[in-house]
């Protein structure tokens, strides 16, 4: 707990002088004022988040928390929960669709298990473990409210330790059957929105599936009755490891000033979480796409963010990151190298005169 209040504690808002230094060169550049639209906002907010008008990415890297959900028993995904560790154990052999992009976007990715129900002998696999997988929480609380503080912690620990290796622009993914489930009920909560209206079919349930699917959320809300006001208390009765180690990892890089790209619904979820702990860190999340899931335009309201991207994603694993590192690298291209209107000027010597 120490060390989630003190990271808690220590962010700060952006530089709001260094937004406006930004935006005033910005403006100066050789185009219509605003005409490049959210490049514009991107870069300026990058120099409010480092304190630095020009800025350079050296080292990106995806964060994939993984983990299972005791709530599959309940029958709310089309998935076997086996399926989790198979994608787990796959993610590091670049064969999967965060592995693909990861790689176009020349980008390293951190593969995480938080919580998942098998062991792995994989090197390229953290263990961070903190339970095989969740409780069902249609019969009780998730995990522990102890287990929800250290599974935060883990994120925090995470990207502590990649910003001390040199990474300055994260993202953030999961892998973990069921948590489609999980995210709903956290959103449910924390906005207030009836949860028959925030659930999906997620991994392609049928219609009886996903009838079943809001009636499990809606009990397990019932059952379990967390308090809104207590974000810790709502992750640990009908969250998952997945999402509270994520929400570590939004507010450890607001601590440590670094942007973190949010994914999809999950990611969201764990995003709306450390909003909810610390409203500044907000400022140094970007979201990428727009999920596919019903509940992603109400998640993204609540967080006051517009995705960068509707491509109709719902892949999960992080694979809106690369796309959105390469949208942020492209605004930082403009403020730096773009010319401004006196470098623009030509000189009247070499003026023909047409009239």
């Amino acid at each position: 707990m120490d060390l989630l209040n003190s990271t808690i504690g220590q962010i700060k808002p952006l530089y709001e002088e260094k937004v406006k230094e930004a935006m005033s060169r910005l403006d100066n550049l050789a185009k219509p004022i605003g005409s490049l639209g959210r490049l514009e906002d991107i870069a300026a907010r990058m120099a409010g988040i480092t304190g630095k008008v020009h800025n350079d990415i050296k080292k990106k890297n995806v964060i994939v928390m993984c983990a299972d959900n005791g709530v599959v028993d309940e029958g709310v995904s089309a998935c076997p929960q086996n399926i989790t560790a198979i994608l787990t154990d796959n993610a590091t052999r670049n064969i999967m669709g965060i592995s693909i992009l990861s790689n176009f976007a020349k980008s390293d990715v951190t593969v995480v298990d938080i919580g998942v129900k098998a062991d792995f002998k994989n090197p390229n696999i953290i263990n961070r473990k903190i339970a095989y997988g969740t409780k069902n929480m249609m019969k009780g609380p998730a995990m522990s409210r102890d287990e929800a503080i250290k599974a935060i912690e883990v994120g925090i620990e995470i990207v502590d330790n990649l910003v001390d290796k040199g990474y300055d622009l994260l993202g953030t993914g999961e892998l973990g059957i069921g948590n489609t489930a999980t995210s709903a009920a956290v959103l449910s909560v924390l906005s207030g929105i009836d949860s028959d209206i925030v659930v999906g079919k997620g991994a392609g349930l049928t219609q009886e599936q996903y009838e079943n699917k809001k009636k499990v959320v809606k009990k397990s809300i019932e059952i379990n009755k967390p308090n809104k006001d207590d974000v810790i208390d709502v992750i640990s009765k009908v969250g998952g490891f997945d999402i509270a180690g994520l929400c570590g990892c939004f507010l450890a890089a607001a601590k440590n000033r670094i942007p973190i790209v949010i994914d999809g619904f999950i990611s969201s979820a764990a995003a709306l979480c450390a909003y909810k702990l610390n409203p500044l860190s907000r400022e140094y999340m970007f979201p990428s796409h727009l999920s596919a899931e019903p509940g992603a335009t109400i998640m993204m309201k609540e967080l006051g963010l517009e995705p960068m991207l509707n491509l109709k994603m719902r892949l999960g694993e992080g694979s809106g990151c690369p796309l959105a590192f390469n949208i942020i690298e492209a605004a930082l291209e403009i403020i730096n190298k773009m010319g401004t209107f006196e470098d623009a000027m030509i000189n009247n010597d070499f003026l023909v005169d047409i009239r």
